[in-house]
């Protein structure tokens, strides 16, 4: 049983891998509809926090969340497994489109080919985005936080660590206050 669950995760993040172009935003809604609709491994809870574990910890977003996903559906060889197979992909795609990408970057189907790709990556990327947006408690608080993150990011330029750190730790004084409050 457990090695069957460990072939199984390698073998569904490699598809994952495989089929999934610009990066680990672009993989959540894949991630979402294999571990969580067909396999069941995680909830659709899970997945917020897949997100936010995955965008916290250094590293890809894409290993992060394959690791994360991969020790709670099967643990330590899970990760393992499910870890090996999200990368395998994209290093054998690079290794071979580096090759033939300096033989025919010059021709015009290749651009448009690119530009076809850019504008799927954008749309699979906003889907993420309304998928999150469904699942996140919706409070004065989080609207405060999510807009000050876009604003300090776009406009202000701040490192994506210190917005993290900064809405963690409001995250956990507001859920603090909360539980004090709810105690009383």
């Amino acid at each position: 049983m457990k090695k069957s669950r460990t072939l199984e995760l390698f073998l569904t993040f490699m598809k994952i891998g495989a089929f999934t172009f610009g990066g680990g935003y672009a993989m959540i809604p894949l991630i979402k509809e294999e571990v969580v609709t067909r396999k069941k491994w995680i909830s659709s809870e899970d997945v917020l926090d897949v997100v936010a574990i995955a965008e916290s910890t250094p590293g890809p977003i894409a290993i992060n969340s394959a690791t994360f996903v991969g020790y709670k559906a099967g643990g330590f060889w899970g990760s393992f497994a499910a870890t090996l197979g999200v990368t395998i992909p994209s290093f054998a795609i690079i290794y071979l489109v580096s090759f033939i990408l300096a033989q025919f970057e010059s021709f015009p189907a290749v651009s448009y080919a690119f530009f076809g790709i850019r504008a799927a990556v954008l749309a699979l990327i906003v889907n993420a985005m309304l998928t999150m947006y469904k699942s996140f408690e919706k409070n004065i608080v989080s609207y405060i936080l999510m807009a000050f993150a876009l604003v300090m990011t776009v406009f202000f330029n701040i490192s994506v660590l210190y917005i993290i750190l900064i809405c963690a730790a409001a995250g956990f004084i507001t859920s603090y206050k909360k539980i004090k409050e709810a105690v009383r």
